[in-house]
C-alpha cells in the first residue's frame, strides 16, 4: 500500500494484479477506508496511475464520503453496543473501566488507544461467548470453542467442528446486531449451508436479521476500520 495525492487529497492506494482481470479496475474498499486499482496481468502500473489521476475527483469523493472511524484517544468517543461512550485518561494505575458511559483508562498516555482495544476485545469476548452459548443452548445445540478475533472481512463464522468465531469489533454494534450475527453463526453449528432450514432456525433465534443486515451495510465499514 502507498499514499498518493489525488485531487489535492491524500489517498492510501492498494495495488493488486490478477491473473484473470481483462482491464484494469478501481474501487472502494470502505472496511480500510483505501482505493483498490487491480491490474492485469500484464498492465503497467504506469497505467494504473494513469486511471486514478483520471478519475481522482471521483476516488477523493467517494473516500471523503466514508463515515468518521471512531478515535480510540483521550476525549474521543466509542459505541459499546451501540451507546456512544466518552473515552477519558484518568491518573492511576488501574487499566480500564466503564462507569455511566465513560470509559475511564489509566497508566501511560502513549498506549491509551491500545488500552482502549484490548478491553474492546476482552468485553467482546466475555459478552459474544455468553450470547452464544445461550443462544446454543436454546436451540439444543453445544458450541465448541468462542473466540473473538481482529478480522474485517466477517463479522463471525463457524467452523465444521462447531467452533465460532466473531469480530471483536461487533461489541461496538447495537444489541440488536449483535444478537443476529451470534444466531447465525450459531444456527451454523446445525446447518453448514445457507438453505431453507438454516434461515428458518437463524429467524427463530433472532428476530432482527433484517433491520441487522440493513444496519451492518451501512455502518459496519466504520466500525471495521477501527484499529
Amino acid at each position: 500500500m502507498e499514499t498518493l495525492v489525488l485531487d489535492g487529497a491524500a489517498a492510501n492506494v492498494v495495488w493488486r494484479r490478477h491473473a484473470r482481470a481483462r482491464r484494469i479496475t478501481l474501487r472502494i474498499d470502505p472496511g480500510q477506508g483505501n482505493v483498490v486499482v487491480t491490474l492485469p496481468a500484464r498492465a503497467a502500473r504506469a497505467a494504473g496511475l494513469a486511471l486514478l489521476n483520471t478519475h481522482a475527483g471521483w476516488v477523493a469523493s467517494r473516500l471523503a464520503a466514508l463515515p468518521n472511524v471512531p478515535r480510540l484517544v483521550d476525549g474521543g468517543s466509542v459505541p459499546i453496543n451501540g451507546v456512544p461512550h466518552l473515552i477519558r485518561h484518568m491518573p492511576g494505575r488501574r487499566s480500564a473501566w466503564l462507569k455511566a458511559n465513560v470509559l475511564h483508562v489509566s497508566g501511560n498516555p502513549a498506549v491509551l488507544p491500545r488500552k482502549v482495544s484490548d478491553f474492546l476485545r476482552a468485553e467482546a469476548q466475555l459478552r459474544l461467548a455468553g450470547q452464544a452459548v445461550a443462544k446454543s443452548a436454546a436451540a439444543g445445540l453445544v458450541a465448541g470453542r468462542v473466540c473473538v478475533r481482529d478480522t474485517r472481512s466477517r463479522w463471525g463464522s463457524c467452523s465444521p467442528a462447531g467452533a465460532l468465531m466473531f469480530c471483536w469489533r461487533l461489541v461496538m454494534a447495537p444489541l440488536f446486531v449483535q444478537d443476529y450475527v451470534v444466531a447465525h453463526e450459531v444456527a451454523h453449528l446445525r446447518h453448514l449451508d445457507h438453505g431453507p432450514d438454516f434461515w428458518a432456525l437463524a429467524d427463530a433465534l433472532s428476530p432482527h436479521r433484517r433491520e441487522a443486515v440493513t444496519w451492518l451495510l451501512k455502518e459496519g465499514p466504520r466500525l471495521l476500520r477501527v484499529a
